[in-house]
């Protein structure tokens, strides 16, 4: 099987979860547990905390385990408290359903514009934000088309319009992936562990030190009172060992993938068929094409019995018809049938080639069949 769907889910590191093993199988105590063995779990948990921190945050941060992506983005936005929060209509639907739900609570959610590739339209971001903003929400990397939003430019010009307000971005398919560090104007960053080689129900929330936000889950306390709930050592401990590892060498596994994308791109374009939605500055790990003379769930399936897994958008919005996030894009409905993900890691070579030049000649058998 050659797999080109990671922006759904990622082999999990199998060094990672080796190292992680003895938090399942010997070092299994709960950590607020108050005997050697739990002291020691908690301790193991707390560097963790520590070290996941320095990979991409300074001092003014600190951590919160959740779990995963989708919760840490749930946690981030119902911050919103009070006028109106302002968000992209290029969002993951963790972050756009939780701000369609702020309407709920008296909070007025605005959606701001976003370009061909998917990007933010800055100046439509803006002009929403007010005095009575509590919360902007603006994803670092597209899930659908890799396209890469400066979120330190504009979280800082969003504190500029208003200092009071907070700035969160799902920083979900950016964690790991492309050289960065937050900014003192990011309050809150979000990420996800399978993602990058972790295991599945394990994420956190990264927020700037004296934020406050209402707990979403009640209980025993744990995380400082923000997440009840006995804490997921193995997911955290191997969350861990996935990301050092994935951030050792992720400037080379950055420069190696924009490569190979290039070749794939190349491969899919000669073949007259697909048009690309990526941008060509966007991440490497995602390319996102479109044919209107396919249907992309059809050549999925055709490629998966062939030996090769792609997406056709976001896992997570995989029910509905037609991409939102494309849909916004301005893309017709003939070519928003027709997308097809393909989504890298750094262990994706050669064989990725092989894959685009099946997907070209599925794509042109399928395209014969309707024909005739």
């Amino acid at each position: 099987m050659i797999y080109l769907d990671n922006a759904a889910t990622t082999r999990p590191d199998p060094k990672a979860l080796s190292q992680a093993e003895t938090y399942y199988s010997e070092n299994y105590f709960n950590p607020s547990a108050r005997y050697g063995g739990g002291f020691a779990v908690r301790r193991a948990v707390e560097e963790a905390r520590e070290e996941l921190l320095a990979l991409i945050a300074g001092e003014g941060y600190e951590l919160e385990f959740t779990s995963g992506g989708t919760e840490a983005d749930n946690h981030a936005v119902l911050a919103a408290k009070r006028g109106n929060a302002v968000t992209t209509k290029g969002e993951h639907a963790a972050v756009y359903e939780s701000f369609v739900h702020l309407r709920e609570r008296g909070t007025e959610p605005r959606f701001a514009a976003i370009n061909r590739d998917g990007s933010v339209d800055p100046a439509s971001l803006l002009s929403l934000v007010d005095e009575k903003t509590s919360l902007v929400s603006v994803v670092h990397v597209n899930n659908e088309t890799g396209a890469v939003n400066d979120i330190a430019s504009l979280a800082r010009e969003v504190k500029k319009k208003n200092p009071r307000c907070l700035f969160h971005s799902d920083g979900v398919q950016a964690f790991g992936k492309i050289p960065f560090r937050l900014s003192p104007a990011i309050d809150l960053y979000s990420v996800s562990a399978h993602k990058i080689g972790g295991l599945k129900g394990t994420g956190a929330l990264y927020k700037r030190k004296g934020i406050a936000l209402p707990p979403l889950i009640f209980g025993g306390g744990q995380e400082e009172g923000q997440r009840s709930g006995t804490e997921n050592v193995l997911g955290i401990l191997d969350f861990l060992y996935a990301a050092s590892a994935k951030f050792q060498t992720l400037e080379k596994d950055y420069a190696a993938l924009s490569a190979l994308r290039g070749r794939i791109q190349a491969i899919l374009s000669e073949s007259g068929l697909f048009t690309a939605i990526s941008p060509a500055e966007g991440s490497p790990y995602l390319l996102t094409v479109a044919s209107e003379s396919v249907r992309g769930e059809v050549i999925q399936r055709m490629l998966f019995d062939r030996g090769v897994a792609v997406g056709t958008g976001s896992a997570c919005s995989s029910k509905k018809p037609y991409s939102r996030i494309l849909e916004a894009c301005g893309y017709s409905r003939a070519a928003l049938g027709g997308v097809i993900r393909l989504s890298f890691c750094p262990q994706t070579g050669e064989e990725a080639l092989d894959a685009a030049k099946l997907l070209a000649e599925t794509a042109e058998e399928y395209r014969r069949k309707v024909s005739l």
